[in-house]
């Protein structure tokens, strides 16, 4: 301590060390005082979040817990404007954002302030959809009322108004004669499309998915991909149809999926701009598609010489797109692999030396530096220089995994990257979900019948669900947590689709796209983060009316839950686990069909 002059005080060495205990004890106290404190009102405050929505428990009994207190909420209905409300790409909110590379098209969540808490209705006139597999040719024209595409597209066949229902002859732009027989001509040209060797595939720019669709029966699994829009409602489409589809954009953000995990990528006169912006949308392409994978592209610039003068250009102006794509391509590591009529395909190379060239500065695009991590994709920006795939991962790429559906059972190569990861874990994982799978079917019958076509595992981790219910006339959306270990890797290597997400966030995609959604564990693992109340408004706006919940979950959330369920008019019964676990129930639930009280159907 000085005086105001900057002369130090002389104090007595020994009287100073008394003052200092004395302090010292009485702040210790003080803290230990404030700490009882703030941990009370830390367990008052836990405890008012949750009283609304649930009931006392039991609590195992060593440990202590605050037990949940039940009280009845109820939830209003949405106006009947919000029938396909998607909260994170809404365009009631685009002219908040820039034009610049469709910015305003890609995710663009709400505040908390602005979250809707109220039940999306359905259309008037609403029906639980058309069956698998009918409903890949039609569905019914109240439950997606928008006839723009049959108007602006009826010369291209890719769907048709007929009384009641939209039917899908299987047209596009680029498939004038069907779309089986543009994917049988895709065939010739890329084997193995034929024999297990593809078996993952993302469709940009999907359409109403027809391609997509006539894969399945091909043995192959296609998401499609297409944004938001005001009068196409691509995507809706596609799952009303019984076929995987989410919504997304190739902008300034990278898509939701590891690297290296599709077998192949199409594009079907999509209109992305590959050569423009240095190429980076191309470049995500890149990222995305596993080593020895493909890259098919039909329309421009592909067949310039006899299809120029349908695209209101030059045939020089098309030469010379044509001889940028190729060049670009080439600078990534692509190599042409066939091409015929509309049709070309590239092949990602499986050899990382092509990429030593990369290390020239004058080169572009550049090799990404080490601080690019090649597996994050939530929110994660593009970046113009292209993600090497990893060289101690020899038998990640398409030659060397097993052919389908060999693949589904064996242990992937990355999965040690996984922690805790290995052959074993993932044998022991399969072989529990078996078992649950099984024992899910005698509590809901409706599992593996053509009631249930399109399902969501919410919080997987290799896809074990999805496994157990392989042989079923239905596919799997696996999603895994943006805050969880990445194991997507390991699902797209075994053969199965998945995606990033958070699910303090609404998923991407329209409202009434899933028959059945499952979790387990996610509200013990996710609700320090995410508010369960708006979990639970987002998996009722996603599920179809008539459509099922499955939630394996600790004792201490499932009745808590149920109160919640209540008020979103699900009907729920518990029921208990596989193996009858006290700590652990099952609650199954299913979504009623209500319509809106503006609506003339009831």
């Amino acid at each position: 301590m000085k005086y105001k002059d900057g002369k130090p005080i002389q104090q007595d060495k020994g009287l100073k060390a008394v003052p200092l205990t004395v302090m010292v004890v009485i702040l210790c106290g003080f803290s230990f005082y404030l700490g009882g404190i703030f941990s009370s009102e830390k367990n008052s405050f836990e405890a008012n979040e949750v009283q609304d929505f649930s009931k006392s428990v039991s609590s195992p009994k060593e440990v202590t817990v605050v037990p949940l207190q039940n009280k009845a909420v109820s939830f209003p209905e949405c106006s009947i404007d919000y029938q396909d409300y998607t909260p994170c790409t809404d365009p009631r909110r685009w002219r908040k954002y820039g034009l610049h590379r469709l910015t305003f098209m890609e995710r663009h969540c709400p505040p908390i302030f602005e979250r809707k808490e109220c039940l999306v209705p359905p259309p008037d006139g609403y029906k639980p959809p058309v069956r698998w597999p009918k409903s890949r040719d039609e569905c019914w024209y109240r439950n997606v009322p928008y006839n723009w595409i049959n108007k602006q597209k009826s010369n291209q066949n890719w769907l048709r108004k007929q009384g009641e229902k939209f039917l899908f002859p299987g047209g596009g732009t680029m498939f004038p004669r069907g779309v089986s027989a543009y994917v049988d001509l895709m065939q010739d040209l890329i084997p193995e499309m034929k024999d297990g060797r593809v078996r993952t595939a993302i469709d940009t720019g999907c359409g109403v998915a027809s391609w997509g669709g006539d894969l399945l029966d091909r043995g192959i699994l296609t998401l499609s991909l297409a944004p938001r829009d005001n009068h196409e409602a691509q995507v809706q489409f596609a799952l009303e149809r019984g076929i995987p589809a989410v919504l997304g954009i190739i902008s300034t953000q990278r898509l939701p999926f590891p690297s290296n995990s599709f077998d192949m990528a199409h594009c079907s006169r999509c209109l992305i701009p590959w050569t423009e912006f240095g190429g980076i949308y191309l470049l995500e392409i890149h990222r995305i598609l596993r080593p020895g994978g493909f890259w098919v592209l039909s329309g421009p610039p592909v067949n310039y010489e006899n299809r120029w003068r349908g695209w209101n250009t030059t045939v020089e102006e098309q030469k010379s797109d044509y001889e940028k794509l190729q060049e670009l391509l080439t600078s990534m590591c692509f190599k042409m692999y066939a091409k015929k009529d509309d049709i070309a395909v590239w092949q990602k190379s499986s050899d990382n030396s092509c990429y030593d060239r990369l290390t020239d500065p004058d080169v572009y695009p550049p090799k990404c530096d080490d601080s690019v991590e090649p597996d994050v994709a939530w929110y994660t920006p593009l970046r113009p220089c292209i993600v090497v795939p990893s060289s101690k991962f020899r038998k990640s790429d398409l030659k060397s995994l097993p052919k389908w559906p060999e693949r589904l059972s064996v242990a992937p190569e990355r999965i040690q990257d996984i922690p805790g990861g290995s052959a074993g874990t993932l044998k022991h994982d399969d072989s529990k979900w078996k078992v649950r799978a099984k024992h899910y079917k005698k509590l809901l019958p409706a599992i593996g019948t053509d009631k249930i076509r399109n399902v969501m595992d919410m919080n997987t981790l290799y896809g074990g669900f999805a496994a157990a219910l392989a042989d079923d006339p239905l596919w799997v959306m696996n999603v895994v947590s943006s805050y969880a270990a990445s194991s997507l890797t390991v699902i797209y290597d075994r053969g199965l689709i998945g995606t990033y997400h958070d699910w303090c966030e609404a998923f991407s995609t329209y409202p009434r796209t899933y028959d059945l959604l499952h979790l387990d564990g996610l509200f013990t693992a996710e609700s320090h983060r995410c508010d369960m109340k708006y979990v639970l408004l987002e998996m009722d706006r996603i599920l179809r009316p008539k459509g099922y919940v499955i939630i394996q979950e600790s004792s201490y959330f499932v009745d808590a839950i149920a109160t919640i369920a209540k008020g979103l008019r699900w009907s729920c019964r518990k029921e208990d686990t596989e193996y009858a676990v006290e700590k652990e129930k099952v609650l199954v639930c299913e979504k009623k069909l209500w319509y809106s009280s503006s609506s003339s159907s009831r």
